[in-house]
């Protein structure tokens, strides 16, 4: 469990916050201007209840249903029955880190006082999450438009006692036993409550905080797996020079360029070539242009960045209560905003993995690698080498390409055609975790094979932080050799590089990559 207690109110998370909740388990409290702003609000949703006059989420029907009142003696069945009905999902679990990335925002949009729910029902979502207690919902339910609507529901159904969780130990259970092991109480829905729950856009929303964080480190590991290869060809570190990448001033490609000049510094195997004699006056564009593209990837995240701050400011529903009083419709739970650029994300991650393949196939083609063993084997014929890690890269980098297809331009009309254009962010959120987990994978077989490729460069040594990269892997991974079985050290090399050990190496040689 994380040790930060995080405090959740009416201000927006950071990034570090989300992530910390989601995947460390950080506790977290209400701020007192929470609550505060909860019973305020609360107080007026039931003075509105009362009222004669229809009041949409209050005393009406959803969707295509609005235009129906409630009678005042149906609407506790109505909260219940909108958390029962729209617990539609199917399919494989979501992974607890989304779902309980999901329970935090919507939490945050709760704590608003914006949405008109009980306090003590945000309460109780915040200690399902400080128990370690995660509702189970599953792959397929939402159209990323009225909010995550149905991934929202069962969670709103493990808040009522109902439907199945995960207590902290990962045992499946139903919600109502987990609750009383845990001693939480199940909510009593009271009016627009149901609804409140259901109406954002925040399992999107968590799913690219998570996948923001894990491309930060991805694109440094990109510039690091880069740094070797290009060692490993003997290829040219000129192209990077600073006054160079001036000329086209985009921040993230002079980022990049930064961490090529900082991995190559005082390597052996780049003095080696640097003499009159030297024919190599330009690198293929994937050595070359490692700076433009890993660095457009990077400007891309930053604009994600953007996009996702100011969701994490917002306050999701439908209706929304406003500070004068007034319960208004409209459409802010339309997931545009947060699908874009989760599907933008993907182009990248596409294209950054298959750069990266292809400066590993130029280490294992005797024509294209500069000395050399074809595929990098021991005894080639005999051995072959690195040769079906390749394949395994390539595959993965089809893959992503794709799922670097939109689902924002997609829209299927639902609702007897009331919600007659949706923004499939939902489904680009789980792609991009797809791609993201792929892009790990083709970086790892890269830096796996550029390691290889400059052990067998010996005499000649690399720079000290590729060096340092190299020993890092080393612990886990052995040198070259005769052939052996390879998926395991695809799986170390993976793990290595998602957990950030191998960016730490070289950091202790160079200092902070960016």
């Amino acid at each position: 469990m994380g040790d930060k207690n995080i405090q959740v109110g009416p201000e927006r998370l950071a990034f570090d916050e989300v992530v910390a909740v989601a995947r460390d388990g950080a506790p977290i409290t209400l701020t007192d201007a929470a609550l505060d702003g909860m019973a305020a609000t609360r107080a007026h949703i039931e003075e509105l209840s009362a009222r004669p006059t229809p009041v949409y989420g209050v005393s009406t029907g959803f969707g295509a249903l609005a235009t129906r009142h409630i009678a005042p003696e149906l609407r506790a069945k109505l909260q219940l029955n909108i958390v029962r009905s729209h617990a539609a999902g199917s399919g494989d679990e979501v992974e607890r880190e989304v779902v309980r990335a999901m329970m935090l925002l919507r939490l945050r949009t709760l704590a608003s006082g914006r949405t008109g729910v009980q306090p003590v029902t945000a309460q109780t979502l915040a200690a399902l999450l400080n128990a370690g207690i995660t509702p189970i919902v599953h792959e397929h339910g939402s159209l990323g438009c009225s909010g995550d609507l149905a991934p929202l529901a069962h969670v709103a159904l493990a808040l009522i006692g109902e439907g199945f969780v995960r207590d902290a130990r990962g045992e499946l259970m139903p919600a109502a036993e987990a609750m009383g092991q845990a001693g939480i109480t199940p909510v009593t829905l009271g009016a627009k409550e149901g609804l409140a729950l259901l109406n954002g856009t925040d399992g999107m929303l968590g799913m690219l905080v998570l996948a923001m964080r894990d491309l930060h480190r991805l694109l440094t590991a990109a510039d690091l797996a880069t740094a070797m290869t290009v060692e490993a060809l003997l290829g040219t570190d000129r192209v990077f020079a600073a006054d160079l990448q001036d000329l086209r001033p985009h921040p993230g490609q002079a980022a990049s360029a930064a961490n090529l000049r900082a991995l190559l510094a005082d390597s052996e195997i780049m003095e080696s070539h640097r003499g009159p004699d030297c024919t190599r006056v330009q690198d293929a564009y994937s050595l070359r242009c490692a700076p433009q593209v890993n660095g457009a990837a990077r400007d891309t995240l930053a604009h994600a960045e953007l996009v996702a701050s100011r969701e994490l400011a917002s306050a999701v529903d439908n209706p929304v209560v406003l500070p004068d009083g007034r319960v208004e419709s409209n459409g802010n739970f339309h997931g545009a905003p947060v699908a874009y650029v989760l599907d933008f994300l993907a182009i990248p991650a596409a294209d950054v993995g298959s750069m990266s393949e292809r400066r590993t196939d130029r280490m294992l083609d005797k024509a294209r690698s500069y000395g050399l063993p074809p595929f990098l084997a021991d005894d080639p014929g005999v051995d072959s080498g690195h040769m079906i890690a390749q394949y395994t890269q390539a595959a993965i980098v089809s893959d992503l390409k794709r799922l670097a297809v939109p689902s924002s331009a997609d829209s299927i009309p639902s609702s007897a055609m009331q919600e007659d254009h949706v923004s499939m962010g939902w489904n680009a959120a789980r792609k991009l975790r797809r791609s993201v987990d792929g892009l790990a994978q083709v970086i790892a077989i890269e830096i796996l094979t550029a390691a290889r490729a400059l052990d067998l460069r010996r005499p000649l040594r690399p720079g000290p932080a590729t060096g340092a990269v190299v020993a890092a892997l080393r612990e886990q991974v052995p040198g070259p050799g005769p052939d052996r079985y390879l998926a395991p050290e695809i799986a170390a090399a993976t793990a290595l590089v998602r957990d950030g050990s191998l960016i730490a190496a070289a950091e202790a040689v160079t200092g902070p990559l960016t």
